[in-house]
Protein backbone atom coordinates (compact mmCIF):
# COMPACT_ATOMS: atom_id res chain seq x y z
CA UNK A 1 0.00 0.00 0.00
CA UNK A 2 1.17 3.49 -0.56
CA UNK A 3 1.81 5.99 1.91
CA UNK A 4 -1.24 8.20 1.65
CA UNK A 5 -3.20 5.19 1.94
CA UNK A 6 -1.47 4.06 4.85
CA UNK A 7 -2.07 7.42 6.22
CA UNK A 8 -5.88 7.84 5.54
CA UNK A 9 -6.07 4.29 7.03
CA UNK A 10 -4.35 5.08 10.06
CA UNK A 11 -4.86 9.03 10.86
CA UNK A 12 -3.15 12.01 12.32
CA UNK A 13 -2.97 10.43 15.36
CA UNK A 14 0.52 8.10 14.34
CA UNK A 15 2.55 10.51 14.40
CA UNK A 16 1.20 11.63 18.23
CA UNK A 17 1.44 7.96 19.10
CA UNK A 18 5.28 7.76 17.58
CA UNK A 19 6.42 9.75 19.99
CA UNK A 20 4.68 8.54 22.85
CA UNK A 21 7.03 4.99 21.94
CA UNK A 22 9.91 7.04 21.26
CA UNK A 23 10.64 9.24 24.12
CA UNK A 24 10.90 6.14 26.77
CA UNK A 25 12.62 4.28 24.34
CA UNK A 26 14.99 7.41 23.74
CA UNK A 27 15.62 7.51 27.15
CA UNK A 28 16.26 3.92 27.45
CA UNK A 29 19.02 4.35 24.85
CA UNK A 30 20.64 6.89 26.40
CA UNK A 31 21.35 4.73 29.79
CA UNK A 32 21.81 1.39 27.59
CA UNK A 33 24.56 2.79 25.65
CA UNK A 34 27.05 1.73 27.97
CA UNK A 35 25.36 -0.72 30.32
CA UNK A 36 22.15 -2.28 29.45
CA UNK A 37 22.29 -4.47 32.31
CA UNK A 38 18.91 -2.88 34.86
CA UNK A 39 16.14 -5.14 35.11
CA UNK A 40 13.86 -2.11 34.94
CA UNK A 41 15.24 0.04 32.65
CA UNK A 42 15.98 -2.50 29.92
CA UNK A 43 14.08 -2.31 26.71
CA UNK A 44 12.34 -5.57 27.44
CA UNK A 45 11.33 -5.02 30.87
CA UNK A 46 9.58 -1.21 29.32
CA UNK A 47 7.94 -3.79 26.80
CA UNK A 48 6.53 -5.98 28.98
CA UNK A 49 5.07 -3.83 31.85
CA UNK A 50 4.04 -0.96 29.52
CA UNK A 51 3.51 -1.67 25.83
CA UNK A 52 2.27 -5.46 26.07
CA UNK A 53 -0.60 -4.20 28.54
CA UNK A 54 -1.23 -1.38 25.23
CA UNK A 55 -1.41 -4.13 22.79
CA UNK A 56 -3.70 -5.87 25.16
CA UNK A 57 -6.16 -3.12 25.66
CA UNK A 58 -8.18 -4.63 22.65
CA UNK A 59 -8.93 -7.81 25.27
CA UNK A 60 -11.81 -5.40 26.45
CA UNK A 61 -12.93 -4.97 22.92
CA UNK A 62 -16.42 -7.37 23.70
CA UNK A 63 -16.30 -9.64 26.40
CA UNK A 64 -19.73 -11.07 25.69
CA UNK A 65 -19.24 -11.26 21.85
CA UNK A 66 -15.43 -13.38 21.99
CA UNK A 67 -16.96 -15.71 24.89
CA UNK A 68 -20.09 -16.76 22.31
CA UNK A 69 -17.60 -16.58 19.10
CA UNK A 70 -15.07 -19.79 19.28
CA UNK A 71 -11.90 -18.25 17.59
CA UNK A 72 -8.93 -20.34 15.80
CA UNK A 73 -6.22 -20.57 17.67
CA UNK A 74 -2.63 -19.51 16.35
CA UNK A 75 0.04 -21.92 15.61
CA UNK A 76 2.74 -20.81 17.55
CA UNK A 77 5.33 -21.15 14.06
CA UNK A 78 2.86 -18.84 12.27
CA UNK A 79 3.42 -16.66 15.35
CA UNK A 80 7.02 -16.68 14.92
CA UNK A 81 7.11 -16.54 11.52
CA UNK A 82 5.00 -13.27 12.00
CA UNK A 83 7.54 -11.91 15.16
CA UNK A 84 10.21 -10.54 12.42
CA UNK A 85 7.36 -8.41 10.28
CA UNK A 86 7.20 -5.12 12.07
CA UNK A 87 10.91 -4.74 11.23
CA UNK A 88 10.21 -5.35 7.53
CA UNK A 89 6.67 -4.46 6.68
CA UNK A 90 5.04 -1.15 7.03
CA UNK A 91 2.02 -0.63 9.33
CA UNK A 92 -0.78 -1.08 6.78
CA UNK A 93 1.19 -4.08 5.39
CA UNK A 94 1.60 -6.05 8.31
CA UNK A 95 -2.39 -5.17 8.58
CA UNK A 96 -2.80 -7.18 5.83
CA UNK A 97 -0.87 -9.43 7.40
CA UNK A 98 -3.10 -10.01 10.14
CA UNK A 99 -6.45 -10.19 8.26
CA UNK A 100 -5.21 -12.70 7.06
CA UNK A 101 -5.67 -14.52 10.82
CA UNK A 102 -8.67 -12.83 11.19
CA UNK A 103 -10.14 -14.21 7.50
CA UNK A 104 -9.45 -17.57 8.67
CA UNK A 105 -11.34 -16.97 12.28
CA UNK A 106 -8.53 -15.86 14.57
CA UNK A 107 -10.37 -13.00 17.20
CA UNK A 108 -9.11 -9.96 17.99
CA UNK A 109 -8.16 -10.76 21.32
CA UNK A 110 -6.54 -14.03 20.04
CA UNK A 111 -4.74 -11.64 17.73
CA UNK A 112 -3.19 -9.24 20.61
CA UNK A 113 -2.81 -12.01 23.33
CA UNK A 114 -1.05 -14.52 20.35
CA UNK A 115 0.10 -12.48 17.91
CA UNK A 116 1.16 -8.40 18.38
CA UNK A 117 2.09 -9.21 22.20
CA UNK A 118 4.94 -12.06 21.21
CA UNK A 119 5.81 -10.05 18.47
CA UNK A 120 6.56 -6.97 20.49
CA UNK A 121 8.45 -9.32 23.30
CA UNK A 122 10.81 -10.74 20.15
CA UNK A 123 11.85 -6.69 19.32
CA UNK A 124 12.61 -6.52 23.25
CA UNK A 125 14.84 -9.86 22.69
CA UNK A 126 16.43 -8.50 19.31
CA UNK A 127 17.55 -5.17 20.81
CA UNK A 128 19.08 -7.22 23.74
CA UNK A 129 20.94 -9.16 21.59
CA UNK A 130 21.80 -6.33 19.49
CA UNK A 131 20.65 -8.03 16.59
CA UNK A 132 18.20 -4.34 15.32
CA UNK A 133 19.06 -0.89 16.64
CA UNK A 134 17.23 2.01 18.23
CA UNK A 135 14.85 3.10 14.82
CA UNK A 136 13.95 -0.57 14.13
CA UNK A 137 12.42 -1.37 17.45
CA UNK A 138 11.00 1.89 17.63
CA UNK A 139 9.27 1.89 14.29
CA UNK A 140 8.50 -2.23 14.75
CA UNK A 141 6.42 -1.11 17.76
CA UNK A 142 4.92 2.00 16.86
CA UNK A 143 3.92 -0.58 13.88
CA UNK A 144 2.05 -3.19 15.86
CA UNK A 145 0.64 -0.38 18.13
CA UNK A 146 -0.86 1.00 14.64
CA UNK A 147 -2.60 -2.47 13.73
CA UNK A 148 -3.78 -3.37 17.33
CA UNK A 149 -5.68 0.31 17.15
CA UNK A 150 -6.86 -0.55 13.99
CA UNK A 151 -8.66 -3.82 14.53
CA UNK A 152 -9.54 -2.74 18.00
CA UNK A 153 -11.71 -0.07 15.95
CA UNK A 154 -13.15 -2.47 14.12
CA UNK A 155 -14.80 -4.28 17.33
CA UNK A 156 -16.39 -1.47 18.78
CA UNK A 157 -17.52 -2.32 22.82
CA UNK A 158 -21.23 -3.46 24.19
CA UNK A 159 -21.64 -0.71 26.40
CA UNK A 160 -23.92 -1.18 28.88
CA UNK A 161 -26.76 0.84 28.94
CA UNK A 162 -26.14 3.22 32.47
CA UNK A 163 -28.38 5.84 33.62
CA UNK A 164 -25.90 7.60 34.72
CA UNK A 165 -21.96 7.42 33.12
CA UNK A 166 -19.61 7.12 35.71
CA UNK A 167 -16.61 9.47 35.20
CA UNK A 168 -13.04 8.77 35.74
CA UNK A 169 -9.68 10.58 35.89
CA UNK A 170 -6.34 8.47 35.18
CA UNK A 171 -2.49 9.69 35.82
CA UNK A 172 0.94 8.51 36.42
CA UNK A 173 2.90 8.97 39.28
CA UNK A 174 3.44 13.10 38.48
CA UNK A 175 7.16 12.96 37.42
CA UNK A 176 6.49 9.35 36.29
CA UNK A 177 7.62 9.20 32.28
CA UNK A 178 5.99 6.33 32.17
CA UNK A 179 2.43 6.66 30.18
CA UNK A 180 1.27 3.75 28.07
CA UNK A 181 -0.17 2.16 31.92
CA UNK A 182 -2.57 5.32 32.30
CA UNK A 183 -3.66 5.48 28.10
CA UNK A 184 -4.28 1.57 28.07
CA UNK A 185 -6.31 1.48 31.23
CA UNK A 186 -8.10 4.67 30.26
CA UNK A 187 -9.37 3.27 26.87
CA UNK A 188 -10.53 -0.09 28.55
CA UNK A 189 -12.77 2.26 31.00
CA UNK A 190 -13.99 4.04 27.96
CA UNK A 191 -14.97 1.43 25.89
CA UNK A 192 -17.03 0.01 29.29
CA UNK A 193 -18.97 2.76 29.31
CA UNK A 194 -17.38 4.98 31.57
CA UNK A 195 -16.11 8.92 30.67
CA UNK A 196 -12.60 8.58 31.06
CA UNK A 197 -10.12 11.24 30.85
CA UNK A 198 -6.21 10.60 30.80
CA UNK A 199 -3.49 12.78 31.85
CA UNK A 200 0.08 12.26 30.06
CA UNK A 201 3.13 13.53 31.99
CA UNK A 202 1.38 15.72 34.00
CA UNK A 203 2.72 18.32 37.47
CA UNK A 204 1.39 17.45 40.43
CA UNK A 205 -0.95 20.91 40.13
CA UNK A 206 -1.88 19.84 36.58
CA UNK A 207 -3.51 16.80 38.40
CA UNK A 208 -5.09 18.22 41.43
CA UNK A 209 -6.36 21.12 39.38
CA UNK A 210 -8.34 18.63 37.00
CA UNK A 211 -9.81 17.41 39.97
CA UNK A 212 -10.94 20.38 41.16
CA UNK A 213 -12.41 20.92 38.22
CA UNK A 214 -15.02 17.85 37.91
CA UNK A 215 -16.25 15.70 40.10
CA UNK A 216 -14.91 12.15 38.76
CA UNK A 217 -16.35 9.42 40.83
CA UNK A 218 -13.18 8.00 40.73
CA UNK A 219 -8.97 8.89 40.16
CA UNK A 220 -6.73 6.02 39.73
CA UNK A 221 -2.65 6.68 39.58
CA UNK A 222 -0.38 4.11 37.71
CA UNK A 223 3.03 3.56 39.71
CA UNK A 224 4.90 1.97 36.62
CA UNK A 225 8.44 2.89 38.73
CA UNK A 226 9.39 2.23 42.88
CA UNK A 227 9.22 5.46 45.05
CA UNK A 228 9.09 5.59 49.07
CA UNK A 229 5.32 5.53 49.91
CA UNK A 230 5.26 8.67 51.65
CA UNK A 231 5.15 10.74 48.54
CA UNK A 232 2.32 8.94 47.33
CA UNK A 233 0.30 8.96 51.01
CA UNK A 234 0.56 12.71 50.26
CA UNK A 235 -0.40 13.01 47.00
CA UNK A 236 -3.34 10.95 47.44
CA UNK A 237 -4.59 13.00 50.41
CA UNK A 238 -4.10 15.82 48.55
CA UNK A 239 -6.06 14.77 45.34
CA UNK A 240 -9.28 13.74 48.37
CA UNK A 241 -9.24 17.15 49.47
CA UNK A 242 -9.13 18.69 45.86
CA UNK A 243 -11.71 16.60 44.27
CA UNK A 244 -15.05 18.25 43.78
CA UNK A 245 -16.32 15.04 44.80
CA UNK A 246 -15.76 14.33 48.37
CA UNK A 247 -16.25 11.51 48.25
CA UNK A 248 -13.99 10.27 44.65
CA UNK A 249 -12.55 6.55 44.95
CA UNK A 250 -9.05 6.28 44.55
CA UNK A 251 -7.38 3.12 43.00
CA UNK A 252 -4.00 2.41 42.57
CA UNK A 253 -2.05 0.35 39.72
CA UNK A 254 1.08 -0.86 38.12
CA UNK A 255 4.23 -2.59 38.72
CA UNK A 256 4.83 -1.20 42.28
CA UNK A 257 1.85 -2.14 43.45
CA UNK A 258 1.54 -5.42 41.34
CA UNK A 259 4.64 -6.80 43.82
CA UNK A 260 3.28 -5.35 46.97
CA UNK A 261 -0.49 -5.45 47.07
CA UNK A 262 -0.45 -4.20 50.86
CA UNK A 263 0.96 -0.88 49.69
CA UNK A 264 -3.03 -0.31 48.71
CA UNK A 265 -3.39 0.22 52.42
CA UNK A 266 -0.34 1.75 53.51
CA UNK A 267 -0.80 4.80 51.21
CA UNK A 268 -4.97 5.07 51.83
CA UNK A 269 -6.22 4.27 48.63
CA UNK A 270 -9.38 2.04 48.17
CA UNK A 271 -8.35 -0.30 45.78
CA UNK A 272 -6.31 -1.55 42.87
CA UNK A 273 -6.26 -4.29 39.94
CA UNK A 274 -3.34 -6.46 38.41
CA UNK A 275 -4.20 -5.27 34.82
CA UNK A 276 -6.86 -2.53 33.48
CA UNK A 277 -9.32 -5.33 33.20
CA UNK A 278 -8.74 -6.30 36.87
CA UNK A 279 -9.01 -2.63 37.68
CA UNK A 280 -12.33 -1.90 35.63
CA UNK A 281 -13.78 -5.40 37.90
CA UNK A 282 -12.50 -3.27 41.08
CA UNK A 283 -13.93 -0.08 40.27
CA UNK A 284 -17.52 -1.28 39.25
CA UNK A 285 -17.55 -3.35 42.13
CA UNK A 286 -16.88 -0.43 44.22
CA UNK A 287 -19.12 1.94 42.73
CA UNK A 288 -21.93 -0.62 43.54
CA UNK A 289 -20.92 -1.45 47.09
CA UNK A 290 -21.49 2.51 47.40
CA UNK A 291 -24.51 2.92 45.76
CA UNK A 292 -26.23 0.09 48.12
CA UNK A 293 -24.73 2.19 50.82
CA UNK A 294 -26.08 5.40 49.71
CA UNK A 295 -29.63 3.62 48.94
CA UNK A 296 -29.69 2.00 52.50
CA UNK A 297 -29.08 5.29 54.16
CA UNK A 298 -32.07 7.17 52.56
Amino acid sequence: MGDSKASSMFGAGSAVLRGVITAPLERVRKKASGNREGPHDSVNAMIESEIIPRLLMAHAAAPARSKAKRSRPIDPEDASAFAVLPLRLEAANLLEEVDAFIAEGSSVETICLDLLAPAARMLGEMWERDECDFIDVTMGLWRLQEVMREIAARSPADLPLLKVPRSALFSPMPGDQHNFGTLMIEEVFSRAGWQSEALIRPERRDLLDRLGQRPFDLVGLTLARDCPSAPIVNLIKAMRNASANPRITVLVGGRMINENPRLVEEVGADGTGADALAALDTAESLMKAYSLHTQNQR
